[in-house]
């Protein structure tokens, strides 16, 4: 996965490994001592620390492990009995585990160092988390697995927890966590964050996110994407908006880009007119709606008035009948553009039937959703039958169907799945969460900072489908497209909670904040 180029306008989110090489040339090619960083890093969480403790009573509890994590514990327990605060210093290997800078940084340590006991955490008022660091795999064992089941438990009852660099037992990588982690009330992670402190279901375990520079400089970055390439995840900001066509004087509706939903059943015409919105809102010069012709006047009832309507056969359940399929590649052959097959589209043979039709005879932009999904269960392959760009934006449970795979496996890894559909699929995969992923056949995965709660509410996946759809149809590669329309959708949402209330939030008033978020996210000039 290394070799694979990520965006420039993501930040960069190194791996375990990455992060280890880059401490690795700061020290051996730029001369810069090893202690020093590990000074600094101390620092930054002692002051972490020192933040929590204000105002409470007790002692600082710090429980250090082996390497340069529990090097940093030692050296954020000096400076905190330093600032005078009663210090506890516990750890949960053997002092000749420790060598080099973090041997030194214990030997530095004027108090004593116990063997880690179950007891530690009683009276503490603040907790270190300096156990487990990046390059830690599997799930903890012995000594460590107690200290983080107990540090857990204290958490639990409100004990303010400090993670250094990673909450020990989550993999910094992956965010996986293969057995008990520990849940801190702040993350210190040093010069950058690793993709694993961003993905669930690890995100859920770091609290809040300090990145502290501790004197690497920015041209080890520079010197290790042009030996080894950029790391293949990195983080979506504003940035990521560079690039998308805007319209100009010159421009038209057709250069504008045509979006076409397909979807609707009875009971469930609101989502394609959502996806319509959604698109119309993210800069489509024009939608239509591909709907069974017996829905067809509620749908245009309900549709934003700038949309369009195509009537198609109906199955004799009400829905969208196979053989649609011919009379809607042939209207998209006349006016190409992007087709966003699944929302409300119901379920059945019918409907397996016509999205795979429409998937293997759409030559142009395709994007698969919702009950779309339903319809490729179990075969992700069948989407490599389409000639020209994909998108699936499946949440958990649909990406579970999608791979014939154990819902609660999916959750423990997302990541590891969503690029085994990428792959299987040859389509970009936007695996849906907090922490949305966009991931690309080749394993490039841009993520969501998240933290748009206002999105959890009915009908906003189908907005998202169709911002996605609209920044297709402008001319956007699909990973491009993708991590975009993540964007808008993210910053939309946090507008709409803005504007009125988080629990007050419905998709539509999501997609009507949609062009607001692109001027405000990037605004031209």
């Amino acid at each position: 996965m290394s070799d694979a180029p990520a965006p420039p306008t993501l930040e960069p989110l190194p791996d375990a490994a990455r992060m280890r090489a880059t401490d690795a040339w700061a020290i051996e090619r730029l001369g810069i001592e090893g202690y020093a960083l590990m000074r600094t890093a101390g620092g930054a969480l002692a002051d972490a620390a020192l933040r929590l403790a204000a105002g409470r009573r007790g002692r600082v509890l710090v429980v250090c492990g082996a390497g340069n994590n529990g090097g940093d514990g030692y050296v954020a327990a000096t400076r905190l009995r330093r600032a005078g605060l009663a210090v506890d210093v516990r750890t949960t290997v053997a002092p000749e585990r420790l060598a080099g800078d973090a041997a030194r940084a214990r030997a530095d340590w004027p108090g004593p160092v116990a063997p880690w006991t179950g007891d530690a955490v009683d009276g503490a008022a603040v907790i270190v988390d300096a156990i487990l660091g990046t390059g830690a795999r599997g799930a903890p064992r012995d000594v460590a697995a107690d200290a983080i089941g107990t540090l857990r438990a204290a958490a639990r009852r409100g004990v303010p927890v400090v993670a250094c660099d990673v909450p020990s037992g989550v993999d910094a990588t992956t965010g996986e966590v293969p057995g008990d982690a520990v849940r801190a009330t702040v993350t210190v992670t040093f010069h950058r964050a690793t993709s694993g402190l961003w993905i669930a279901p690890g995100k859920d375990h770091v609290g809040r996110l300090e990145v502290v520079d501790i004197g690497i400089p920015a041209r080890v970055d520079a010197a290790l994407d042009a030996e080894d390439g950029t790391p293949p995840a990195g983080l979506l900001g504003p940035a990521v908006l560079d690039g998308l066509a805007r319209r100009d004087r010159a421009g038209t509706k057709f250069r504008s880009g045509h979006v076409v939903v397909c979807g609707g059943a009875p009971g469930m015409t609101g989502a394609p007119c959502l996806s319509a919105r959604g698109a119309m809102r993210a800069g489509a010069g024009y939608a239509t709606l591909a709907v069974a012709g017996a829905l067809e006047p509620v749908v245009a009832a309900r549709a934003p008035m700038e949309t369009l309507t195509l009537a198609l056969p109906t199955a004799p359940d009400g829905g969208l009948a196979a053989d649609a399929a011919e009379p809607l590649l042939e209207r998209l052959g006349q006016r190409a553009g992007t087709l966003v097959v699944g929302p409300g589209l119901g379920r059945g043979p019918e409907r397996d039937a016509l999205v795979r039709r429409l998937a293997a005879g759409h030559d142009g932009p395709l994007l698969v959703d919702a009950d779309g999904l339903a319809a490729l269960a179990g075969d992700p392959e069948a989407v490599r039958a389409h000639g020209g760009p994909a998108v699936l934006t499946p949440h958990a449970g649909e990406l579970a169907r999608l791979l014939d795979a154990d819902g609660a496996a999916v959750g423990a890894h997302r990541l590891a799945h969503a690029r085994e559909a990428a792959r299987r699929s040859d389509a970009v995969v936007v695996l849906k969460g907090d922490d949305t992923l966009v991931v690309a056949p080749d394993g490039r995965v841009a993520i969501s900072p998240g933290d748009a709660p206002g999105l959890a509410t009915a009908g906003t996946g189908d907005v998202l489908s169709g911002a996605i759809g609209a920044l297709l149809a402008r001319g956007a590669d699909p990973f491009h497209a993708a991590a975009a329309g993540v964007w808008l959708h993210l910053l939309a949402g946090r507008r709409a909670a803005a504007a009125r209330g988080v629990d007050g939030v419905v998709a539509g008033d999501v997609a009507e904040e949609l062009a607001a978020a692109r001027h405000a996210g990037r605004p031209r000039g």
